[in-house]
């Protein structure tokens, strides 16, 4: 039966069809009906365990450590938060932990505009912890696709034992539709834990290498080097499982917009002037996917709301210049985004 639900909403609810039972988290807005959600579900499934934190870090570490014991686990934050996790996140990677982390961006840095969106976070998410680590981020932009994406969140990190990303923005969280969520929940695959990681041998949870043995070889390269080979192998085959995006052609322009989230639904009105890519697998880039898309156009347009760093992504992955519009502040019309298309494409 469809109902109204909001974004944040269908993330929770998409977290628990998944098989999440575990939530900790410190209430940050754009996101905070989700740790809302997940307070009330816990007080009627007492097999949902729920967690407000005193800071993120804490909620952060808490998910690690929940998932270590054995239950799916996630948390939702928003940039500041997401500031404050990228330590904890730099030991689920070293420590290959399943887990799932929702960032509902606004605009920033530190504290920024709490009421408005952006999507600013994307160099973030791939770089914001010190290191060699592998992301994988996807992006809805529906109450729908809230529901579904974070499924394939929880699923992509039991595959690739690794925290996954799901990132949303301040519309995309606060959007009300009309969906069926128990009809979407027959399309989505539910895997199991993944217990070689947890169990099998002893191992070294402290974000040090070992062997595979479970001995901590600190000071070893060789072992260092085996084992990011073997999560960067196991990170890119998983990922590519999911070359999620969406594409409208158009052979009548010479122009191709890429836009993304809630700023991708502002595009749609212009696709009948140019083509249209929308990536929903953020990260890794779709770089083989876009090269394919990309060869029937002369001008690469990015739409977002920052000031270029998908852009910048996109430009690195197939070596192409790329224009930029930015959106920043997160409020602008199709109208405007035309008017400025037009500038930029006569500036190419």
């Amino acid at each position: 039966m469809q109902r109204l639900v909001q974004g944040n909403e269908a993330t929770f609810q998409g977290a628990v069809r998944a098989g999440a039972s575990f939530y900790s988290g410190y209430p940050i807005s754009p996101s905070s009906e989700i740790m809302a959600e997940a307070a009330k579900y816990s007080a009627s499934h007492p097999e949902f365990r729920f967690i407000q934190t005193e800071d993120e870090i804490a909620a952060a570490m808490s998910v690690l450590g929940a998932s270590l014991a054995g239950a799916k686990a996630f948390t939702a934050t928003s940039g500041p938060g997401f500031s404050l996790m990228q330590e904890s996140l730099g030991m689920g990677y070293m420590s290959e932990i399943p887990c799932v982390f929702v960032d509902v961006q606004r605009v920033g840095p530190s504290t920024g505009m709490p009421t408005l969106i952006a999507q600013g976070d994307l160099l973030q998410v791939q770089h914001g912890s010190h290191g060699d680590y592998y992301s994988i981020a996807f992006y809805p932009n529906s109450v729908a696709e809230c529901y579904t994406l974070v499924g394939t969140a929880f699923n992509v990190a039991e595959e690739a034992r690794q925290p996954v990303i799901l990132l949303s923005d301040a519309h995309v969280g606060h959007l009300y539709e009309l969906v069926d969520l128990e009809a979407l929940a027959t399309g989505v695959e539910v895997l199991p834990r993944a217990l070689a990681p947890l169990g099998g041998h002893t191992r070294h949870f402290t974000g040090l290498i070992s062997d595979d043995n479970g001995v901590p070889r600190t000071s070893d390269y060789q072992v260092y080097r085996r084992w990011l080979a073997k999560v960067k192998e196991r990170s890119a085959a998983v990922a590519a499982k999911h070359p999620l995006y969406e594409y409208r052609p158009n052979p009548r322009s010479a122009t191709l917009l890429i836009s993304f989230g809630i700023i991708s639904r502002t595009v749609l009105p212009l696709t009948e002037q140019y083509g249209y890519f929308r990536p929903i697998r953020m990260l890794p880039v779709l770089a083989e996917e876009l090269r394919e898309v990309a060869k029937d156009y002369r001008n690469l347009v990015v739409v977002e709301a920052n000031d270029g760093q998908y852009a910048s992504l996109v430009e690195q992955a197939l070596k192409r210049d790329v224009a930029r519009v930015p959106v920043l502040g997160g409020k602008v019309s199709p109208a405007e985004i035309a008017d400025r298309l037009a500038e930029v494409i006569g500036q190419a």
